[in-house]
Formats: structure tokens, C-alpha cells, sequence
């Protein structure tokens, strides 16, 4: 008998794990969708319906995996925070070399242009005063990240003589960051990574003392 019921009890677990997984796969596919979405469209630019239509769900499932849209974008936040920031840490364990890093930054800017997309941050910073306040902080956490790790490189760099000590590492950072997310946005328009290249490799030149070259 306690057999039976441990069997029986172990088959239940089981189905139970099957459908914490396709929960959970089911959460990120929206994740992903709504990711894409606020990358092209903006966070405003897109509803529950789209997200939705496109998964081929009810609303009411959405609402299962995240019962605001509000709660639907910090996650997004969360989520890309996360990924940029292990992004960060792939390149501090490939180089050493500031100038190295910084080229390799602005590489992550590229990529996500090259895709036919902004910045999710970027294009959330562009609506802040829209947004409920839980995604503000989230931006805010997002850039803050991206600040202190950019001035821990040009420090370093400075230490080194690899990068020019004129502003503060925290002003220079700010310019790195306020320059490549501009960059983006004017290169969009035309479809033209070259522009965000031209942009990118003049802006690091007046960091690093190097002549501009775009890649």
C-alpha cells in the first residue's frame, strides 16, 4: 500500500515538474516576444493583444504568467539587466586591455542594431515618464550597471595608460553610454550600421587617443 502510493506520489511530482516546464517556457517565449516588440515599437507601441496573437494564447494566459502589463516590463528589464551584465562580465574574462574592452562594448550596442533593434533600456529611457515607477528604477538599475562597469575600465585604463585621464572615469562612462545609445538612434532611420560604426569608433578614438577607425 505504501508502495502504491509512494508510485503514485512520485507520478504526481512528475506531471507536476512537466508543467512548471512548460510554464516556464511559456513565460519566456513571452519574454522574448515582448522583448522584440519594445525594441522595435517601444514599451507604448504594443499591447497584450499583440503579444498574445503572436504566442497564439488568450489574454487570460497572459495575465496567468504576468498579471500586469507594468510587471510584464520589469521582468523584461530584469531579464535583459541580467544578460547585459553577463555580457560584461564574457568581456572582462576575454581582455585585460581597456581599450579592448571598450571596443567590445560598444560591439554589444552593434549587435543588437544589426538585428533591427534598439537598446531595450534605450528605447524605455526614451518613454521614463510614462513608465509605472517599478520600470524607472529598473532603467535607472540598468544604467547604473553599465555606468560603474565602464568606469572600472577606463580607471584601469587610465592606471594603465591605455586610456586618456581627461574627465572623471564616471563623466567619461556617462558619455560612452549617452553617445553610443545616440548613435543607435540616428543610424536607425537609415538601416545603416556604418553610421553607428563611424560614430562609435570617433567616439572611442577621443577616450582611448587612437585614430577612429569603424569596423
Amino acid at each position: 500500500m505504501r508502495r502504491a502510493a509512494t508510485t503514485a506520489a512520485g507520478q504526481a511530482s512528475g506531471h507536476d515538474v512537466a508543467a512548471i516546464r512548460a510554464d516556464a517556457g511559456t513565460k519566456g517565449r513571452i519574454l522574448d516576444i515582448a522583448e522584440r516588440l519594445v525594441q522595435v515599437c517601444g514599451f507604448n507601441g504594443f499591447s497584450y493583444g499583440d503579444v498574445a496573437a503572436e504566442l497564439g494564447i488568450t489574454r487570460a494566459a497572459l495575465h496567468y504568467h504576468f498579471a500586469s502589463k507594468a510587471e510584464l516590463g520589469e521582468a523584461l528589464i530584469d531579464r535583459y539587466t541580467a544578460r547585459f551584465g553577463r555580457a560584461l562580465d564574457d568581456l572582462a574574462a576575454g581582455s585585460g586591455f581597456a581599450p579592448d574592452l571598450l571596443r567590445g562594448y560598444a560591439g554589444l550596442y552593434r549587435e543588437v542594431l544589426r538585428q533591427g533593434r534598439m537598446c531595450l533600456c534605450g528605447m524605455l529611457a526614451a518613454e521614463y515618464q510614462t513608465l509605472p515607477s517599478a520600470m524607472r528604477s529598473a532603467v535607472v538599475r540598468f544604467l547604473d550597471q553599465n555606468e560603474t562597469w565602464l568606469a572600472a575600465v577606463l580607471e584601469q585604463g587610465a592606471a594603465a595608460g591605455s586610456v586618456q585621464a581627461g574627465a572623471s572615469a564616471q563623466d567619461t562612462a556617462r558619455m560612452i553610454i549617452g553617445g553610443l545609445e545616440g548613435a543607435m538612434l540616428v543610424a536607425r532611420p537609415y538601416s545603416d550600421v556604418g553610421r553607428f560604426d563611424a560614430a562609435a569608433a570617433s567616439l572611442l578614438a577621443g577616450v582611448t587617443g587612437a585614430t577612429a577607425t569603424a569596423s
